[in-house]
């Protein structure tokens, strides 16, 4: 059996760009919300949010640029606290710490493997919380009514962090959210991002802050923004991952199906995540037994040739540059950090690498649980 890699990006090829790279070509419109920004914007909608107009999205450079416009939108006060999951990518917390906020980090649900509007309120109950930022972790789909209704009772302000959740999170009616296309997701631009939200004040804004801050009906600065738009490359290349997203998304789901029956079939062992069976996701994780040494399993799974990754473990109180921020108890993050392992998974691995993956798995961990 050959090295089997953890991911292996898929974007499109370089001949279905070509229509895309001419129109490029013939507009002479490079970037700043040019022609081909404009129709993936509309393609995007019409994919996550049919009902909603060009008013309610915008595009970004990156995912953590649109998280951070998406904070700064808000107009929290300076030092604001924003409640966030303990176990998510180190993006989550940085957006938060580079709008000179504080963020708070809460537990998640020992099922789901995220924060959740119930932990979220006795969260804000007990310490000071200006906003929330929940995360579609390993592409779980939050409810957005549920937290909608949050947002409601609390007077606290949602934005999902859904940046490996395309194809899977869906806006809601207050929640915002805000999506990663960089090339390891399922969707992909090679970089990029997108914010959408019912408020097209706050698109507006979101939008004026990535052209610096720059009223473009004044050329006044009106904001400290940065330089956060996509380019119309990366449009081109989103637009023609659009071309192939019907077939992405059965390919994907139809590798995450054959995944989940070899890991039940051979390594009943391991927990996976609660989550739709049928969403389209970019990330195979499954938490090891306690008691079992991660690191160890890692070893002898390389050893075995099959590459692997610890997503988003330890927790981000862990984190050297983190460890000083509040947080609630952590009971839940701290153990499922621990155990979590991210399993090779990309669309072209065959049922064949997929089984020695399983059984060499399972081999490792009863081998480390029959060991003295």
């Amino acid at each position: 059996m050959n090295r089997i890699p953890l991911l292996v990006p898929r974007m499109p090829l370089a001949d279905t760009l070509v229509p895309y790279l001419r129109q490029i070509d013939q507009n002479r419109w490079y970037t700043n919300f040019g022609p081909l920004n404009t129709e993936f914007e509309r393609r995007l909608l019409q994919d996550t949010a049919p009902t909603l107009g060009p008013d309610n999205i915008t595009t970004v450079a990156n995912c953590t640029v649109g998280l951070e416009l998406a904070l700064q939108a808000l107009d929290l006060r300076p030092g604001a606290r924003v409640m966030l999951p303990a176990i998510t990518f180190v993006a989550t917390a940085t957006s938060v710490i580079r709008c000179g906020f504080v963020p708070i980090f809460a537990d998640i649900d020992a099922s789901s493997w995220v924060l959740t509007p119930a932990i979220a309120r006795t969260v804000a109950d007990r310490l000071k919380v200006d906003a929330v930022m929940p995360v579609s972790t390993f592409g779980f789909a939050h409810a957005p009514n549920e937290w909608d209704e949050f947002s409601r009772q609390t007077g606290l302000p949602v934005v999902i962090d859904a940046a490996g959740a395309y194809g899977n999170q869906l806006p809601g009616e207050v929640a915002d959210v805000v999506y990663s296309f960089h090339a390891t997701k399922s969707f992909g631009a090679a970089e990029g991002g997108a914010v959408i939200s019912h408020d097209v004040q706050r698109i507006k804004r979101i939008r004026q802050l990535a052209n610096f801050g720059i009223d473009a009906s004044t050329g006044l600065l009106v904001g400290h923004g940065t330089n956060g738009k996509m380019s119309e490359y990366h449009c081109a290349l989103g637009l023609a991952s659009f071309d192939e997203w019907a077939d992405t998304q059965r390919t994907r789901r139809d590798l995450h199906a054959r995944y989940l029956t070899a890991l039940r079939t051979h390594v009943g062992e391991v927990e996976l995540q609660a989550k739709d069976p049928d969403g389209v996701y970019p990330l195979m994780p499954v938490a090891l037994p306690a008691g079992i040494d991660v690191q160890a399993v890692r070893a002898q799974l390389s050893d075995a040739g099959i590459e692997t990754r610890r997503w988003y473990a330890p927790g981000l109180d862990a984190h050297p540059a983190l460890r000083d921020y509040p947080s609630s108890d952590l009971e839940v993050s701290t153990d499922i950090g621990s155990r979590i392992l991210g399993l090779p998974f990309f669309i072209g691995l065959s049922d064949e690498q997929i089984a020695y993956i399983c059984t060499t798995l399972a081999t490792v961990i009863r081998d480390k649980q029959a060991a003295p």
